[in-house]
């Protein structure tokens, strides 16, 4: 109480001088006080400031409020007001605070101008939140404004029943990613992103570049090149450049085998625009195939096709010398013709002959929906599911049919049904089916959710999955050799997760000797090809009889386990048990989080244990 008279302080300076403490606080020498003073200053400045900024601030609201009349003195507050979900909780309004003023008082122009600003993963998450902003952040006006800011270049929105929105998603997820095997550096990179490009639609790597085709028939070169680090440093580095390499392609095509040594010449079905006849006016779009070198992106050959002939689709398959060129039309025939490699870098022009191919000429019936290639046989796929293969060595032959009796080198066109392939290799356990034991008819694969992509080399196989979640992961089975499986050099029998950071949007791969590459792009209009089997035909898991009751053992899983005990019991060391371990948690149908905790805890146990054992990354990698 007696210390009051001494705390007072005036409207500025340092406190008075008073009794009890206040004295004390007051005394001090000239240099203190002369301190002291310059601080009141200060603060007379900054409020002065502070003042000044008030002044302009409500100058701006008395202006916004004369112009847009939504309130009145109590101050402007807007609040989302959405009729299907109701008034909200406490309606009667707080003292103080203004009556609220609904959005959808806004002009729906100026709500979608503001929202098409923000990122599109924002404009995702908004129109979650509620009725009306989903139809808002749905409409095609703000994903037209978004598209445009994503790319400016892009003129057409494209096709399908939400085209804007289509384009803006197609090239906000667009990107090429790889991940070299060898070097210091064993980390995911990505390659530069054209602004010309209106999404990926497909890629395919050669002996030194990348080309990709986008969404509206554009070509992209990329090229490796060296550049400059930041450092100061010479370094080579992958698809760092890119070049436009045609327009109007349709598909493209290359060397089919798996090395891309191979792969001299890129071969690209496209439409041109060609003159007409003497006598007629006009001009008339007709298919055409050109080849490129790939090293330089020079082109190097042309033919052209009558304008009634229209393909979608163009696969090779033979030698370099007899090289076949297979065309899909858009009615489902196919057509092929001949050329020499070796001779397409020469300057002269020569006829080819385009003739109907014999498992049309043969099965005219049948509907092609596509087909597939290597360099001595040729599937076809119709669009009611049936498969035909076309054989053109004994050895393949052997490899499908078990035996060489119907095989006629001189016929190598005949179409042949297939119905359970005679071997399937699985030498270094390729086939992900947890042992090397060459299969002679089609097996199952458990534990693989929700397949996206495959990809089939010579000696391993990855998978594309997805999870629960909705998260990706790279699985690979088979040889390791080289690093082709990263995290597990020594391969594996069964599927397992790669030390790959995957795109979120990442939807097909390929791997080379060198490098893994994966394109990343999301189309809302693609369905996804994989379904689940129907429960009667799990294996495990037979269809229950009338009247029985629920199923003791959904999906075998009790099954399963003792077979993972007994695969468990006959390694004969404890460090050959923690490697099993590892492959069954593989196996396992758990989340990624799971399965990298599973892995971790066995990785802690095999070093504590003395092992040296390598494992799938820790989440944090």
């Amino acid at each position: 109480m007696g210390e009051g008279p001494g705390r007072q302080r005036g409207p500025r300076g340092p406190p008075s001088s008073g009794t009890g403490h206040g004295v004390g606080k007051a005394a001090g020498t000239g240099t203190r006080e002369l301190s002291t003073g310059g601080q009141g200053a200060r603060r007379d400045e900054g409020r002065s400031r502070a003042g000044v900024v008030r002044m302009v601030r409500r100058s701006q609201r008395r202006k916004l409020q004369k112009f847009t009349g939504l309130c009145g003195q109590e101050g402007l507050r807007v609040k989302r007001s959405c009729p299907s979900c109701g008034p909200e909780p406490g309606g009667e309004e707080k003292k103080g605070r203004g009556n609220p003023i609904s959005v959808q008082l806004f002009p729906p122009e100026l709500v979608e101008h503001i929202i098409s600003f923000l990122p599109v993963r924002d404009v995702v998450a908004l129109g979650q939140t509620c009725h009306y902003f989903r139809e808002v952040c749905d409409t095609e006006g703000v994903w037209r404004r978004i598209c445009r800011r994503l790319s400016p270049r892009l003129r057409e929105q494209g096709s399908g029943v939400r085209p804007w929105k289509r384009a803006a998603i197609l090239n906000y997820t667009k990107g090429l990613y790889f991940q070299a095997f060898g070097g210091r550096r064993r980390c995911l990179s990505k390659s530069v992103a054209p602004l010309l490009a209106h999404g990926y639609r497909r890629f395919l790597p050669t002996k030194d570049h990348v080309f990709i085709l986008d969404y509206v028939g554009t070509l992209f070169f990329f090229k490796n090149a060296l550049v400059s680090s930041t450092l100061g440093q010479i370094q080579w580095k992958r698809a760092c450049r890119y070049v436009v390499l045609c327009r109007g392609a349709k598909d493209f095509a290359s060397d089919p085998r798996c090395d891309t040594v191979y792969r001299k010449y890129l071969y690209v079905l496209a439409t041109r625009e060609q003159l007409g006849v003497a006598g007629a006016t006009g001009s008339r779009a007709c298919d055409c195939v050109e080849v490129y070198l790939q090293s330089s992106g020079q082109r190097v050959f042309k033919m052209t096709f009558h304008h009634s002939m229209s393909f979608k689709q163009i696969v090779l398959v033979g030698q370099e010398t007899q090289r076949a060129l297979l065309l899909l039309t858009e009615e489902g025939k196919i057509y092929s013709l001949v050329v020499n490699e070796t001779q397409l870098d020469q300057p002269r022009s020569y006829t080819v002959q385009l003739a109907l191919r014999k498992v049309s000429h043969c099965l005219p019936h049948l509907r092609v929906a596509c087909m597939a290639s290597n360099q001595s046989s040729t599937v076809y796929i119709t669009d009611q599911g049936g498969v035909y293969f076309e054989v053109h060595t004994p050895g393949v032959y052997r490899d499908l049919f078990g035996t060489l009796q119907a095989f006629d080198p001189l016929d190598q066109q005949m179409p042949l049904a297939l119905s359970l392939p005679a071997k399937g290799n699985n030498r270094y356990g390729q086939l992900g089916t947890g042992d090397k034991m060459d299969r002679g008819e089609p097996t199952q694969v458990h534990y693989l959710q929700r397949p996206i992509a495959l990809w089939c080399g010579l000696n391993h196989s990855l998978v594309l999955s997805q999870g629960l979640d909705f998260s990706k992961e790279l699985l690979g089975c088979g040889c390791g050799a080289g690093g082709r499986l990263p995290g597990w050099p020594k391969g594996s029998a069964s599927f397992v997760k790669l030390h790959v950071k995957v795109p979120l949007c990442a939807c097909s791969l390929c791997s080379t000797r060198e490098c893994l590459y994966m394109l990343s792009s999301h189309d809302i209009e693609h369905h996804p090809a994989y379904r689940d089997l129907p429960a009667s035909r799990v294996v495990g898991n037979p269809e229950p009889s009338p009247g029985a009751g629920a199923p003791q053992d959904p999906g075998g899983t009790a099954q399963a386990c003792e077979e993972y005990l007994s695969q468990i019991h006959s390694c004969p060391t404890l460090q050959d048990r923690m490697e099993k371990m590892k492959e069954i948690v593989g196996w396992m149908p758990l989340m990624a989080a799971q399965k990298d905790f599973f892995w971790e805890a066995l990785d802690m146990l095999q070093t504590a244990a003395g092992g040296v054992g390598e494992g799938p990354p820790t989440p944090d990698s």
